[in-house]
């Protein structure tokens, strides 16, 4: 257990300025309870002046240079790596990661800010030349090149607080924009640290980048629903998605929202890989990741080996000290989320699935008091029922939950089944059926023989229905936060 130091002090950054304001989020140390940080929380007054901020750059911005932008973004990896010890425990107490996982995740912050340094070097050096080919067009040239597309505004989840605040702002600032970060409530000290190492990056403008923490409900429809805002980029939930769209006007859209990935089992399938495969997709930071399995659909003859299997990969999955290298997942995020998880494990067990492993709310010896009612058990159902709620809602819990399915046309009607379609995994060995389920299971992304993921964002990811607008990843998100312009000579 690493030893906690005087509780933490953050404030905002608007327009190249530290501020402090009397309104303070408390931040949840989930590592040894209690809170370990204050941040200063934005206001409506607070916004607006980070917008206008914002907004009175964009014509500078425009004018800098790929050159200058992608020494920036050099320099705040740079600048991340200096300070992976602080962030790493910072992400352990906020965010309730192991701190293994904790350190991988600000290696992947900062190795984002370099590869968006290279891909905003391609994008700029790849504008077109056309002529002109249809009749009364002859002679004509045009030169189509791209910039930037304003201001951005970048609406960040609590899970992946540095990692996934990087893929947003990384690309933003390469591409040429201003940038709004409005972090997650629950974690936003991780954001505060990168926002001191960009402020100490010399020749990024005032107003290029503002730190605005707070409250959603205070704060949320006045940057979402600003006409100052040119694009959002946000990974949350397709609830709050669907608010921001909906107050957002004319901008360019840019979401990856809420999961619930089947992984289709067939019986053809290596099924101790997939056992393995299925218990890190499902309990890896206690399932609270958009691209968590969150539902296993086996082939019916294989249903009960897998179960097994799986059990037997469960303990290596196991609440503890969060400073051990060896502790596989911490708390949830809150009370709340883990009375979510009881409710649709209940519901299961109440239609007719089989409680093989866990189910209960329990902390391992030592947990402070104010943090007990967070954990959930690593939790194994068997024979869930295809009407369980579980089958189609978002988890975000450390459940796996196994259903079955007869054949191709089933397990199809079962995956398509939930309005969610961010991600999926199928496992076989017949190549042919790999194809043709991947082809036809409704996802952004589809896994053959392992669990999604996401990586640094060399693949585009992103999700249909109600899970996200777009795709993200490193080229992908540059080019959406870029406009082309032809020029017609």
């Amino acid at each position: 257990m690493a030893t906690r130091i005087a509780q933490r002090r953050e404030r905002m950054y608007v327009d190249g300025e530290w501020l402090e304001t009397e309104d303070a989020l408390a931040v949840s140390d989930l590592a040894e309870g209690g809170t370990f940080a204050q941040v200063a929380a934005a206001g409506p007054a607070e916004a607006r002046t980070a917008l206008e901020a914002a907004h009175e750059i964009k014509p500078t911005m425009r004018q800098t240079t790929v050159v200058e932008r992608a020494a920036w973004c050099e320099a705040i990896a740079a600048g991340l790596r200096e300070r992976e010890e602080e962030l790493a425990e910072v992400i352990v107490r906020e965010a309730g990661k192991p701190i293994s996982s904790a350190r991988g995740e600000v290696a992947q912050a900062a190795e984002r800010f370099d590869r968006a340094a290279e891909e905003a070097r391609n994008v700029v050096s790849k504008g077109e030349y056309r002529e002109g080919s249809t009749a009364g067009h002859e002679g004509w040239q045009a030169i189509v090149k791209h910039e930037p597309i304003g201001a951005v505004l970048c609406i960040t989840p609590y899970n992946y607080p540095l990692a996934t605040t990087a893929l947003q702002v990384a690309p933003a600032l390469a591409a040429g924009n201003s940038v709004l970060l409005k972090p997650a409530t629950k974690t936003p000290v991780s954001a505060s640290i990168l926002a001191d190492v960009i402020a100490s990056v010399d020749g990024i403008p005032d107003g290029a980048f503002n730190f605005i923490p707070g409250q959603a409900s205070d704060i949320g429809d006045v940057l979402a629903g600003d006409d100052r805002v040119n694009a959002i980029a946000m990974t949350g939930s397709s609830g709050a998605g669907k608010h921001v769209a909906r107050e957002s006007g004319m901008v360019n859209l840019h979401m990856e929202l809420g999961g619930n990935a089947p992984a289709v089992v067939f019986d053809d399938a290596d099924l101790t890989d997939v056992a393995g495969n299925c218990a890190k997709g499902s309990f890896k930071y206690a399932g609270q990741r958009c691209s968590a399995i969150s539902r296993v659909l086996a082939h019916e003859p294989v249903h009960d080996e897998l179960v097994e299997l799986i059990d037997d990969q469960m303990d290596a999955w196991q609440a503890g000290d969060l400073f051990d290298e060896k502790t596989g997942f911490g708390p949830l995020i809150s009370e709340e989320q883990a009375d979510w998880v009881a409710e649709l494990v209940d519901d299961a067990v109440e239609k007719g699935a089989t409680l093989v492993r866990g189910g209960k709310r329990r902390a391992p010896e030592g947990v402070p008091d104010d943090l007990g009612d967070q954990f959930f058990e690593p939790t194994l159902l068997a024979n869930v029922p295809h009407d369980a709620r579980i089958v189609d809602e978002e988890q975000f819990g450390p459940v796996a939950a196994i259903t079955t399915f007869e054949d191709e046309d089933e397990a199809l009607e079962i995956a398509n089944g939930s309005d969610l379609a961010l991600d999926a995994a199928v496992f076989t060995n017949d190549h042919g059926r790999a194809m043709r389920m991947a082809e036809r299971i409704d996802a952004g992304a589809v896994r053959i023989n392992g669990a999604p993921s996401h990586g640094l964002g060399d693949i585009p990811f992103g999700g249909n229905e109600d899970s996200g607008i777009g795709r993200e990843g490193l080229d992908a998100s540059i080019h959406a936060m870029m406009r082309e312009k032809s020029i017609i000579l």
